[in-house]
């Protein structure tokens, strides 16, 4: 594999129609707001559950490509191979439930072997220092909180079961249709959160000098990008409803260090409301919309002027 040898910032741009994007379990999974602002949010945590999710589906079993972070993982015991590989003669590693490193050559070899091995280990980072301790990476790659452009106004949606549980359930629904309730009542009523159509903006940072650390490599960074384009298509619920990725504006600079500060390029990506064919800026202080209720309301447009030396623009969609 090539080694990364340039720096990277990226804009990532999706949308959610009737759906819950990212539920916040403090607020009975209402879709994640600022508070302030009104503005909806979509964690980080929640992006990168999605790559790793299109990794695993599209890669399975494939060397380097498998995934350390899954559901159900036992943690401690992806670090136990890690110790069986460095370790290939010590039976104790099998049963200790505490392993630490003996040295910092060994403590080195256990965080190469777990970056060689999980792609979201070197690609994100990861702390493996719980009981069995395979030490700490800082990854190369960082994504930002997804906000949305404008204000969202979440919808919470009655939903009805017509089925029981369990016999004595089934049993006390039929006793009251016979007592002459309205067949309404035999149902179990529920709630979900929907945002009707709303739009988000993600901001990206890939490091080559990171990347030289853990070995994250050219081929890695195709196969995120690669993830980030079409994650959603492999992650349909009832509860998400219609969630695409729009566009995904890459920066590549023309070495390790970069040549512009990432804020001043990610200015250069203005998205505002397409009213009659035209750009327009938004501003939630002076201007007062129609709803937007789906991608072609919106305008995205790129400055490509005055680009600075060393950077240029990739649109990957």
């Amino acid at each position: 594999m090539t080694d990364l040898t340039n720096r990277y910032d990226f804009v990532l741009v999706f949308d959610v129609a009737n759906g819950n994007p990212n539920g916040d379990p403090d607020a009975g999974n209402l879709p994640r707001l600022d508070p302030e602002t009104n503005h909806g949010l979509v964690s980080d945590v929640s992006l990168k559950r999605k790559v790793r999710n299109y990794v695993e589906f599209a890669h399975d079993g494939t060397a380097g490509c498998n995934i350390y972070v899954q559901e159900g993982a036992i943690l401690n015991e992806k670090h136990r191979e890690a110790y069986k590989t460095i370790r290939p003669d010590n039976e104790k590693v099998a049963k200790e439930k505490s392993l630490n490193p003996q040295n910092d050559e060994e403590a080195i070899r256990l965080r190469r072997f777990m970056c060689d091995n999980f792609f979201d280990v070197r690609t994100f980072g990861a702390v493996m220092s719980t009981g069995i301790n395979c030490g700490q990476v800082r990854g190369p790659v960082q994504i930002t909180f997804a906000r949305s452009i404008e204000p969202i106004v979440p919808q919470e949606i009655t939903i009805t079961r017509m089925a029981a549980t369990n016999e004595a359930e089934k049993k006390k629904r039929a006793e009251g249709s016979e007592d002459g309730n309205d067949r309404t009542d035999n149902r179990t009523m529920g709630r979900k959160h929907i945002v009707p159509y709303g739009l988000y903006r993600a901001h990206g940072f890939i490091s080559a000098k990171l990347a030289e650390r853990t070995g994250f490599s050219d081929a890695d960074l195709n196969l995120l990008f690669e993830a980030l384009e079409t994650m959603f298509e492999h992650d349909r619920s009832a509860a998400r409803g219609e969630m695409a990725s729009r566009k995904l504006i890459v920066f590549k600079h023309d070495n390790a260090l970069g040549k512009a500060p990432a804020h001043s390029l990610f200015d250069r990506v203005r998205i505002g409301r397409n009213i009659d064919s035209e750009f327009r800026e938004i501003d939630d202080r002076l201007d007062n919309y129609p709803p937007a209720r789906k991608f072609a309301d919106y305008k995205i447009e790129i400055d490509r002027e005055n680009l600075p030396d060393g950077v240029e623009i990739i649109e990957r969609l």
